[in-house]
C-alpha cells in the first residue's frame, strides 16, 4: 500500500522536516569490540532491532538482531558479516526519504551521517511515530468519510469543489493506493459533525462511500490503537 497526506499546517511542516531535526543521540552506537550478547542487551534496552556500529565517528554499518542471533554471541560483532552497510541517510534527507529507506531495509533505527560521512546520531522508528502523532493531532472537530473509486476517477480538486459547494471544508485528506488494484481509498476529515449531509452530497454525484465515522467513535478507536502501539514499544 502507498499513502500520501494533505493537511494545511501539518503539510507545511512536513515539507521542511529533514533528518537534522529528527536525529537523536539517545544511545551510544555499538563498537566492533562489543560482543553479540552486549549488542543484544543494548537493543533490548532501547526497544530496537537495529543498531549502528561506529568507529571514531565512522559508520561501519548497521547490525540487526537477526545478524547477531545467526552468529556466536560471545564473539565481537566486528567479526560478523554485515548486510546493512548502505542503510543510512544524510543530515539533509527529507522525512519521506527517511521513511522510504527505513521501509526498504525494514529498520527500527537508521544512522544519520553529516559532512565527510561523519556519524551524527540516529533516527528511531518510535521517534517517527511520535512525530506523526504530534503533527497530525486532528484537533479540529468534524467527521470522517472514506471514498472508494477507480484511480482514473480520482480528483481531489473535484471532490473539494463538490463538498465546498455545500459550505463544508476538507480539513485533512488521506489517500491510499494499492499497486495490485485499480482502486484508491480517499479518507476525508470534514469540518462538520453532520456526516450525513456530506454523504448525501457525494452520493448525488455518484461517489461510492466505503465508510463513515463520527469524530468521537473514530478517534476513540484511533487512540486505542495508538495506546496499544505505545505499550508494544515499551515492552
Amino acid at each position: 500500500m502507498r499513502s500520501t497526506f494533505v493537511d494545511g499546517k501539518a503539510f507545511l511542516y512536513l515539507i521542511t522536516m529533514i533528518a537534522s531535526e529528527l536525529v537523536t543521540q539517545i544511545f551510544t552506537p555499538l563498537r566492533t569490540s562489543d560482543s553479540g550478547e552486549e549488542a543484544l542487551t543494548v537493543m533490548h534496552v532501547y526497544h530496537v532491532k537495529h543498531m549502528p556500529i561506529v568507529n571514531q565517528k565512522q559508520l561501519l554499518g548497521t547490525i540487526s538482531e537477526e545478524d547477531i542471533l545467526n552468529q556466536d554471541m560471545d564473539e565481537p560483532i566486528g567479526s560478523y558479516g554485515l548486510s546493512l552497510v548502505s542503510a543510512y541517510v544524510g543530515m539533509d534527507a527529507h522525512l519521506f526519504e527517511i521513511m522510504a529507506k527505513m521501509a526498504e531495509y525494514h529498520l527500527t533505527t537508521i544512522p544519520v551521517l553529516g559532512q565527510d560521512d561523519e556519524y551524527m546520531g540516529a533516527i528511531t522508528q518510535e521517534s517517527l511515530i511520535l512525530f506523526y502523532a504530534e503533527t497530525f493531532s486532528f484537533k479540529e472537530p468534524g467527521s470522517i468519510i472514506v471514498l472508494e473509486m477507480a484511480k482514473r476517477d480520482y480528483s481531489l480538486a473535484e471532490i473539494s469543489r463538490i463538498i465546498e459547494s455545500e459550505g463544508v471544508a476538507i480539513l485533512i485528506s488521506f489517500l491510499t493506493t494499492d499497486s495490485d488494484s485499480q482502486k484508491v481509498f480517499v479518507t476525508l476529515k470534514l469540518n462538520t459533525q453532520d456526516v450525513q449531509r456530506a454523504i448525501t452530497t457525494l452520493r448525488r454525484h455518484e461517489y461510492h462511500i466505503r465508510a463513515s465515522f463520527s469524530e468521537e467513535a473514530y478517534f476513540e478507536g484511533l487512540k486505542e490503537r495508538y495506546d496499544s502501539l505505545m505499550s508494544y514499544l515499551n515492552v
